[in-house]
């Protein structure tokens, strides 16, 4: 038992250098992207499934399994059956389109790190005369909430001005570390996730009048930190289908209906924030300050959201299964950023929240989990579609996204050991709108899962 515990404090210790390296590096970890939108909001948001389920275009509400990690829905930790450590990798390429020419860019990142582990370890409570009803599974986690980055020049003729070019840049965006909880009792399961939200968002425009001699170029700049505590809840109900045994009595056959909600409501964080605007000329040698400010303390506000799903699933063989997501977004806002402003701090283009809504379809087919002559009927297949809106729009236009997954779980057997899992997901899709900015994409995702089952066990000598 003690032995768990010092392990687990091990872990408490390497999350906490985590969040610490995180904030105080927030801008040098992040991925080198080049994301136009991101400057609206907090930035672009970032998938929180893990790579089991990207495979599966992100399916969690109704998804439980006992050797991998679903924090979306935290009522799953109840039906964790060994202690699971993961980590995810991931790389996009992206080729962004307007109407004027293309871009194409790679960016990728550590995705997240976490572990689960359940409350009571499984082979004691085999050994239980009377297995208990009651589960309790817990969990740690640290991962990107968003990202921001982009570095965007635009050119355009301005009356006598002359040729004006503007450069906007952005760097940075948020992390957030959660501790859950997931409770079952007989069929029924809650969960409950608690957290903090931190990190930091930089952005800047500079304008310069390239066509008047010894003109000035000026800047404007800020850097928000934002930090506020977060939670999201869930609930499980599992209804197994039963057929007689030898003997006549109806026992669960290993097919089953899952149902699952999750979510959260409105929640407020905290801006701390500095602006400086600026004028230089270099051939002048000239640097004027004009405004500086720092510590400006503000506040925001992220929306009520949630989803809900059914999952059809044959234990160790299929998993078949639809989700719906909402988020009312219409109610974000944020004191720091006046989002119809510095969209493009000149007027040209408005931005706005929306309610936001997505829907997804997936599964997950084994052929046959204890071949032991093909290794290939013992993998994970995984397939899924979703479309869907993001809660940002450019002058009345909504982003809309839709795509494909396919995902590979390939089980990695340790002699005398628990078997952990390497996961493998490609999503390709195209998000934006054709009268702004589109992009189209392909994100890959490496997920590794590893297991143990010698947490909690309390070991009897006679």
């Amino acid at each position: 038992m003690w032995k768990a515990w010092i392990k687990l404090t091990v872990v408490w210790i390497l999350l906490g250098s985590a969040c610490v390296a995180g904030w105080g590096q927030s801008q040098d970890i992040r991925p080198k992207l080049n994301s136009p939108y991101s400057r609206l909001g907090l930035g672009d948001p970032v998938p929180p499934y893990y790579a089991a389920q990207a495979g599966m275009a992100g399916l969690s509400a109704a998804v439980r399994t006992p050797a991998h990690l679903n924090l979306v829905n935290p009522a799953s930790l109840a039906y964790q059956r060994v202690t699971s450590f993961e980590v995810g990798l991931f790389a996009r390429f992206s080729s962004l389109e307007s109407n004027r020419d293309r871009n194409n860019f790679w960016s990728g990142n550590l995705n997240y790190i976490a572990l689960g582990f359940p409350l009571k370890n499984p082979i004691n409570k085999a050994m239980e005369p009377i297995p208990s009803p009651f589960q309790w599974g817990m969990s740690l986690s640290l991962q990107p909430y968003t990202n921001v980055g982009y570095n965007v020049l635009s050119e355009e003729e301005v009356g006598d001005l002359g040729l004006t070019t503007t450069n906007f840049k952005g760097a940075g965006g948020t992390y957030r570390v959660m501790w859950g909880n997931g409770w079952s009792y007989k069929n029924l399961a809650v969960g409950l996730n608690l957290g903090y939200m931190f990190g930091k968002l930089t952005n800047s425009r500079r304008i310069a009048f390239d066509s008047v001699a010894f003109s000035y170029s000026t800047e404007f700049s800020d850097e928000i930190s934002v930090n506020g505590f977060v939670w999201n809840a869930g609930i499980m109900y599992t209804h197994d289908f039963r057929a007689p045994d030898r003997n006549g009595i109806l026992v669960p056959s290993g097919k089953r209906l899952i149902f699952g909600v999750n979510g959260n409501t409105a929640m407020g964080f905290r801006t701390n924030s500095s602006r400086v605007f600026w004028r230089d000329n270099i051939n002048l040698l000239q640097l004027d300050t004009i405004v500086s400010e720092a510590g400006i303390r503000e506040r925001g506000r992220l929306p009520l959201e949630f989803s809900a799903g059914v999952t059809y699933e044959q234990v160790d063989k299929l998993k078949l299964g639809l989700e719906y997501q909402f988020g009312q977004w219409s109610n974000y806002f944020n004191e720091a950023k006046n989002e119809g402003v510095d969209a493009a701090d000149d007027g040209s283009t408005s931005t706005s929240f929306g309610n936001t809504w997505r829907i997804a379809l997936g599964g997950e087919f084994i052929p046959d989990i204890q071949s032991y002559n093909s290794y290939m009927k013992r993998m994970a297949y995984r397939l899924g579609l979703f479309y869907g809106t993001d809660p940002r729009r450019v002058n009345g236009n909504t982003l809309r996204g839709y795509g494909m997954t396919l995902g590979l779980g390939f089980p990695v057997v340790v002699p005398r050991g628990t078997t952990s899992f390497i996961h493998f997901a490609v999503e390709a899709g195209q998000f934006g709108t054709d009268e702004a900015l589109r992009e189209t994409y392909v994100r890959m995702t490496l997920g590794f899962t590893l297991n143990d089952n010698s947490w909690f066990f309390k070991r009897k000598f006679n």
